[in-house]
């Protein structure tokens, strides 16, 4: 049986680990990843199309500058791009999503299998949660980066725009608001940290016990040892 404090340290660790599982559901599940107001020019008035979207779905809404208002209505994502390379990208932000949640599960059930047995000497020992919270963190960190690139070089909000409303003309600016969706995986990577640090403190207290134990064999008299 594992000591108490390894129970406990591994069981903070299983706590980080599920915290993060949830916060990637959270971040695949809703639609807060941007607002956008993106503008456009007639030739007798100007239209704008404010968009609150996700990886999935979002909604939309068009204003006129003479004051008329279209209702809000929602859209798939999916379906409203034509770009070839911001939908792929879109695509495989999800596919990193899924992955790092899989990590995040595979980091959870590791991290509780070492608070309640001593898997020391194979991969289900603490290398493999390091190596779980790491990819997880790190496919995190990819989406975050990947998303913001989709927005300025692939245009993906005017593109969404189009989508929803016909017959708009010259987009003339943008204005961009990354919403809690997208902010939440900062957490996200600070939660696997923590997972790492809390395990890489663990580990490197037993090492130097363990050292510790050995140093009085090493230092004891010859005559000692062969007695």
């Amino acid at each position: 049986m594992p000591s108490r404090k390894k129970t406990a340290m591994f069981a903070s660790a299983f706590f980080t680990c599920v915290c993060s599982f949830v916060m990637i559901c959270v971040v695949l599940a809703t639609q807060h990843w941007m607002s956008s107001e993106v503008r456009f020019s007639g030739t007798n008035s100007s239209v704008t199309v404010s968009l609150t979207y996700g990886l999935f779905s979002g909604t939309c809404e068009q204003f006129v500058d003479a004051g008329l208002q279209v209702s809000e209505k929602t859209f798939q994502v999916a379906d409203n791009l034509s770009k070839t390379k911001a939908k792929s990208l879109i695509t495989a932000i999800i596919v990193i999503l899924v992955l790092s949640l899989l990590s995040s599960l595979l980091s959870s059930g590791f991290s509780c299998t070492n608070a309640v047995s001593n898997p020391y000497q194979t991969f289900l020992g603490p290398t493999g949660v390091y190596t779980w919270n790491s990819l997880c963190g790190i496919f995190v960190l990819i989406a975050m980066i990947l998303f913001p690139v989709n927005i300025e070089e692939n245009g993906l909000s005017v593109e969404l725009a189009r989508g929803c409303f016909s017959f708009l003309h010259t987009h003339t600016k943008s204005a961009h608001t990354y919403g809690y969706s997208y902010w939440i995986m900062l957490l996200i990577i600070f939660l696997n940290i923590a997972s790492i640090i809390i395990i890489y403190f663990y580990d490197h207290a037993r090492y130097y016990k363990k050292k510790e134990q050995e140093r009085p064999i090493e230092n004891a008299p010859k005559d000692v040892i062969l007695f």
